[in-house]
């Protein structure tokens, strides 16, 4: 099939390549030359495990290309996916700003019948909006029909979610048999892998992506408050969790605690999702205490480096992850970054190491007032204390005792509980962790 998706940011870019790797012949569209420029030369913008290798191949063996010729991508092709970035605005609430223009684009350039896919996360009642901008920008020349088909790839293993997803969900408007035709015809090869293809209403598909990630912050949370409780009672959460994750009904995944979630999904779809409830009259009660109690787990490590260092002025803290999980370079609402202004405000010195976020940690912070370092060795040089924030798998293997001499302190925060206390306590460190 011949199909453009608009927008080259983390989901564009992993939906598109993997829709040429399907065999489709798929045009990727940006306004921004720039990046249209990067990535015909395989310059990916984005570290996600995969993708670089996918989106290159597909590039040279000639089923994906790279434009910032919207309208003649739209002409060309049977279907367009909308994956356009829809951030916060300064209520919470989903700006839709870079949707509309991507309808608007849509509906003065239809050459003829079309199916547009909104590929992003919207609150409900967005594709109905969307199918009206449509059909007043092409005054209703050529028929046309508007799906929600959202996507549930998670930065790490976007690829792979892709490629082997759980359910694909697929919402269309009433009487729109063509639309539902299409979209089996787009996701056939997933369907005779034996990948499930949901297809619903469309105001319920928009929910059901809202309503899946509020859940799982929801998990989330949930086991934080749990830990916070075991620290009272002398439990460990990690058991709590393990002996409830052996119940089918509840399963072991999204119950690590930690210092709370982060990221580009979780807390703005938490967010929007309470936004849109109050849009329509109803509070989410549970959201908001969701909300709280990440707000709240995100300054829990801050509290216990205090605790045992009360003045951190020219204390050297060392930084081990800042991406808001492992696998990503992603920034966004990480928790280190609370964390390490935190430090920097009360008058401490901050020594960080990621494997890849570090060139975007540093868009984040004022110039030279965080040190980068190019290792964890590197960062724990000297450090009065360690924090770790993110858990990759790189620091779960690494050499605690020749981290104990390089250290001046013997204090490690583990905001990950990645580590077994008692093996760490014998090294000779105090070891502070989440829950336990």
């Amino acid at each position: 099939m011949k199909i453009a998706v608009i927008g080259t940011g983390y989901v564009g870019l992993v939906t598109g390549t993997c829709l040429a790797e399907l065999g489709n012949s798929v045009v990727c569209v940006d306004i921004d030359e720039s990046k249209i420029s990067k990535l015909k030369k395989g310059d990916i913008p984005i570290y996600e495990p995969g993708l670089s290798e996918l989106t290159v191949r597909n590039f040279k063996e000639g089923r994906l290309k790279f434009t910032t010729d919207s309208k003649k991508a739209i002409q060309d092709s049977e279907v367009v996916f909308s994956a356009v970035g829809t951030p916060p605005d300064k209520d919470h609430k989903a700006d839709l700003t870079a949707v509309k223009k991507v309808a608007e684009t849509f509906g003065k350039n239809i050459n003829g019948y079309k199916v547009f896919v909104n590929k992003s996360t919207v609150p409900v009642g967005t594709s109905e909006m969307v199918y009206e901008i449509i059909a007043k920008e092409s005054k209703n020349k050529y028929k046309f029909d508007v799906v929600d088909n959202p996507e549930f790839l998670r930065e790490g293993t976007a690829v792979k979610d892709f490629m082997n997803p759980d359910r694909v969900v697929v919402g269309i408007r009433k009487n729109t048999e063509k639309a539902k035709e299409v979209m089996e015809k787009v996701y056939s090869p997933l369907v005779r892998a034996g990948r499930p293809l949901m297809f619903t209403d469309i105001h319920s598909a928009e929910i059901i992506k809202y309503a899946s990630n509020s859940f799982l912050a929801t998990k989330i949370s949930f086991i934080n408050e749990v830990a916070n409780f075991c620290e009272l009672v002398g439990a460990d959460v990690k058991e709590v969790a393990k002996g409830m994750g052996l119940d089918d009904r509840i399963g072991p995944r999204f119950l690590h605690a930690g210092i709370g979630y982060g990221g580009s999904c979780f807390p703005k779809d938490v967010q929007a999702f309470i936004k849109t409830g109050e849009d329509k009259g109803y509070e989410f009660q549970i959201l908001n205490a969701v909300e709280n109690v990440n707000r709240s787990q995100k300054t829990k490590i801050l509290k216990n480096l205090t605790k045992e260092i009360p003045d951190l002025k020219n204390k050297v803290i060392a930084i081990w992850g800042l991406a808001f999980k492992p696998k990503t370079d992603d920034m966004r609402e990480a928790p280190s970054i609370n964390i390490i202004n935190g430090i920097l405000d009360a008058g401490g010195v901050v020594n960080a190491f990621d494997p890849v976020a570090m060139e975007n940690a540093k868009k984040l912070f004022k110039k030279d007032t965080v040190n980068f370092c190019d290792t964890p060795h590197k960062a724990a040089k000297g450090a009065d204390a360690l924090l770790i924030l993110t858990e990759w798998d790189e620091f779960r293997a690494v050499d605690l005792k020749k981290i104990k001499e390089l250290m001046r302190g013997s204090l490690i925060c583990d905001g990950r509980n990645i580590y077994n206390p008692a093996e760490v306590k014998k090294i000779g460190f105090k070891y502070k962790s989440i829950g336990r």
